[in-house]
């Protein structure tokens, strides 16, 4: 079992600022360019449907054009990150076991040991901080926390995107439980990139090595000593003879293709095993509708109405009673998200109304959307039956707005 080299601090030079080391290859910068990206995307698309109702997301919905489109932006950033974690665990494998690279990014007991001597730097017992290597224990724990949190958000993202299909083979309190911890999840992760990793690499010193790749020498001294120190004294890394590279990768590369069509159907049984409810239920048989000529029926208006045709219904207005009482029943899918591109947030929109005609047509309750998608009942925002009424009356009175 080989041990752990140690070596002494390396002292500065005149030159330590023009000096530099390669940190990261070209292939891990991009890997966490597009990681970012996704997180950035998956991150925010995700907290405003977490709270829907708050001003932000409200503007948000309205500037991208509805929670539909927020939803596939969030969806497809899920897509990226899955196939980003996938490549990442190969190449760490190759790495691994192949080069038989050291594996820097996992704790090991120095680490905690360091721990104990930045707290005595801290309370001024020490002089200086821990002699780092490659990696310090936080940067090790934000590594880890990333593999848990993608792993906890993929898995409770699955239960989320197939509620029915897991409901099937687990109870159904699972898509609640889900559902919360997706969200709490979420929040943890946003707020440790914005306040600790955020902090740490970019306010306290701004490391930029992620961007360019390279280090300083100066910049080594201060935040990586112990691996400055083993690089100048010539313990790195060396790239295996030919005979035994080829060995290893022929185990390799048929284990990872194995693992990469395993990872591909994977992913494509998440994103298409189920769609939605509906999609899911078993296809109905075919037969020739009958449509009557007469109107669409409709629920009898109440008894004591005595209301004409083209006269208004007291305070029964746009304004007055039925803007408040759409904006109460129907506001979360007929609001700002404009599900199936209505919205009754105005009574022009109502007028206007979505993809399948007008909500409301003044004086012609039976052709009027919302009159026929109500009288159908099992609507997600269903009127009461006096509710619906005093829709029909008021239609028929010309639908005044004030």
């Amino acid at each position: 079992m080989n041990k752990t080299k140690t070596y002494p601090p390396v002292s500065g030079t005149p030159s330590d600022k023009t000096i530099t080391y390669t940190r990261f290859e070209l292939a891990q910068r991009i890997e966490h360019l597009v990681f970012l990206i996704s997180f950035s995307l998956l991150g925010l698309t995700g907290l405003v449907q977490k709270y829907a109702e708050g001003a932000f997301s409200q503007a948000f919905f309205s500037l991208i054009g509805g929670i539909e489109t927020t939803r596939q932006i969030h969806h497809f950033s899920a897509f990226i990150m899955m196939v980003v974690s996938v490549y990442h665990v190969l190449v760490v494998l190759y790495k691994v076991f192949v080069l038989r690279v050291k594996w820097t990014m996992m704790p090991l007991i120095q680490d905690a040991q360091h721990v104990v001597q930045d707290i005595a730097y801290f309370i001024g017992l020490r002089k200086h901080r821990a002699f780092y290597d490659r990696y310090n224990y936080a940067e090790k724990m934000e590594y880890l926390a990333v593999v848990w949190g993608t792993f906890l958000m993929g898995l409770t993202g699955f239960i989320m995107w197939n509620p029915i299909t897991v409901a099937t083979v687990l109870p159904g309190e699972v898509i609640p439980a889900a559902k919360a911890a997706h969200g709490g999840e979420a929040i943890l992760a946003v707020l440790a990139i914005i306040i600790w990793h955020f902090y740490h690499v970019h306010l306290r010193t701004f490391n930029k090595s992620m961007f360019t790749g390279k280090l300083t020498r100066e910049e080594m001294r201060h935040e990586h000593p112990a691996e400055l120190a083993s690089i100048e004294a010539g313990d790195v890394d060396k790239r295996p003879p030919l005979k035994v590279l080829r060995r290893r990768q022929q185990i390799y590369f048929p284990v990872a293709f194995l693992l990469t069509v395993v990872s591909v159907v994977g992913i494509y049984f998440f994103l298409n095993i189920e769609t939605t409810a509906i999609a899911s239920l078993p296809e109905g048989e075919t037969a020739e509708i009958f449509v009557p000529i007469t109107p669409t029926p409709r629920p009898t208006p109440l008894p004591s109405s005595t209301t004409e045709p083209g006269a208004p219904v007291g305070e029964m207005t746009w304004e007055g009673y039925f803007g408040g009482l759409f904006d109460n029943r129907c506001g979360t899918c007929h609001g700002i998200t404009k599900v199936g591109g209505l919205t009754l947030a105005t009574y022009q929109d109502g007028l206007t109304g979505g993809s399948q005609g007008p909500a409301i047509i003044p004086g012609d309750p039976d052709n009027s959307m919302l009159v026929q998608v109500q009288s159908a009942g099992g609507h997600p925002g269903q009127l009461s039956i006096d509710e619906l009424n005093k829709v029909i009356e008021w239609i028929l009175a010309g639908a005044p707005e004030k």
